[in-house]
C-alpha cells in the first residue's frame, strides 16, 4: 500500500494533505489533520466556555486564550487520535472504514507512533503552562479519561459517554482560565457538551454498525438500534437545556440565547435526518455538521461578551 492512500472519511482536497510530502502523509492521517472536524469538536467547548466566562465577567473575548485553545486542541486531538489508533490497530484492521489507517495497515510502526504522540503532548503541555495554576490542576484529570477511552468499547455499550467526558473537557477549562475557579455555569456547559458529544458520536458510529457487530465492538448506535433518532434527540435536548441554564446563571443576554436557539435548530435538523438505516455518506455529513452547530452557539456567546463589555 502506498503512503498516499486517502481514508474514507478524510477531506481529500485538504491543502495540508495535497502539499505534504508523501513520507509525512501517514502521520497527517495518524493525527487526523486531514479530518479537521475532530479538533473543531475538541476546540468548541473550550471556546464556548471562554466566551461564556467573558460575558459573565463583562469582559471582551479573550483572544489570547482562544488562540491557545486552538493550538492545544489541534495538538491534543492529534495525540489522542494516534493513541487511539495504537490501541485499536488490530480492531481497525477488521473494520472496512478503518483498515487502511496507518497503524492498522502497517505504514507506521508502533514505536514511531509513540514518539509522534510524545511530541504532540509536549506541544499541549507548552500550551497548558500558559494558563493559571488552577486550570493546570483541573486539566490533570483529563489524560486519565483519554487513556480509558480506547478500551471503553470493549466493556461498555456507552463508549461515546467516555468520549464525551474527554472531548467536552474544555467546557471547564475556558471558564477556569479566566476566573481561576469552577462555578455552576462551567459545570453546566461541560455537561451540555458531554451530551452533545454522545449524540454526534452516536451518529458517527452508524457508519460502522454492521462491522462493529461482527467484531464485537460496543457502541450507543448498536444499543439504541431502531430508537436511535429518539435517543439522539433526547441527548441533544438535554444539551440545549443545560447550555440554556448555564447561560441564564452567567447573566443571560439576547445574543447568547439567540446563539442557543440557532444551536438547537441545527441539532433538530440533525435528529430529523438520523435513522438506524442512515446511509454512511449521510451519517458522515451529519457528524461533520456539528462544527457548524457548535460555532453557532459560540458566535452567540462571543457576541454577548462583546455586548457586555461595550454596553454593560
Amino acid at each position: 500500500m502506498s503512503d498516499d492512500t486517502v481514508l474514507p472519511d478524510a477531506v481529500a482536497a485538504h491543502p495540508l494533505w495535497r502539499r505534504a510530502p508523501v513520507s509525512l502523509r501517514p502521520y497527517i492521517q495518524l493525527a487526523r489533520l486531514d479530518r479537521p472536524i475532530g479538533w473543531w469538536l475538541l476546540l468548541l467547548p473550550c471556546w464556548e466556555s471562554s466566551a461564556l466566562a467573558s460575558a459573565a465577567l463583562h469582559r471582551g473575548p479573550n483572544l489570547w486564550h482562544l488562540a491557545l485553545f486552538f493550538v492545544g486542541a489541534v495538538a491534543m486531538r492529534g495525540a489522542g487520535s494516534a493513541y487511539n489508533d495504537l490501541v485499536d490497530r488490530e480492531i481497525d484492521a477488521k473494520v472496512e472504514r478503518t483498515r487502511n489507517r496507518p497503524l492498522a495497515s502497517g505504514r507506521v510502526t508502533p514505536r514511531a507512533a509513540m514518539l509522534f504522540i510524545a511530541a504532540q503532548c509536549l506541544v499541549g503541555l507548552g500550551v497548558l503552562l500558559c494558563f493559571n495554576g488552577y486550570t493546570i490542576a483541573v486539566t490533570l484529570v483529563s489524560p486519565l479519561i483519554v487513556a480509558i477511552y480506547p478500551f471503553a468499547k470493549r466493556f461498555t455499550s456507552w463508549p461515546q459517554a467516555v468520549l464525551g467526558l474527554a472531548f467536552a473537557y474544555g467546557g471547564l477549562l475556558g471558564w477556569t482560565a479566566q476566573t481561576g475557579t469552577l462555578a455552576a455555569p462551567a459545570v453546566l456547559i461541560y455537561a451540555a457538551a458531554v451530551c452533545w458529544t454522545i449524540g454526534y458520536d452516536t451518529i458517527y458510529a452508524l457508519q460502522d454498525i454492521r462491522d462493529d457487530e461482527k467484531a464485537g465492538i460496543l457502541s450507543t448506535a448498536r444499543t439504541f438500534g431502531k430508537n436511535v433518532r429518539g435517543a439522539v434527540g433526547a441527548l441533544y435536548g438535554v444539551s440545549v437545556a443545560l447550555a440554556g441554564l448555564a447561560i441564564h446563571l452567567a447573566g443571560g443576554g439576547l445574543f447568547a440565547f439567540a446563539g442557543l436557539a440557532a444551536y438547537a435548530a441545527h441539532l433538530a435538523w440533525q435528529v430529523w435526518r438520523t435513522s438506524e438505516t442512515c446511509p454512511v455518506a449521510v451519517a458522515l455529513r451529519l457528524f461533520r455538521s456539528n462544527r457548524d452547530a457548535g460555532l453557532l452557539l459560540f458566535a452567540g456567546l462571543f457576541a454577548q461578551s462583546l455586548q457586555a463589555y461595550f454596553f454593560g
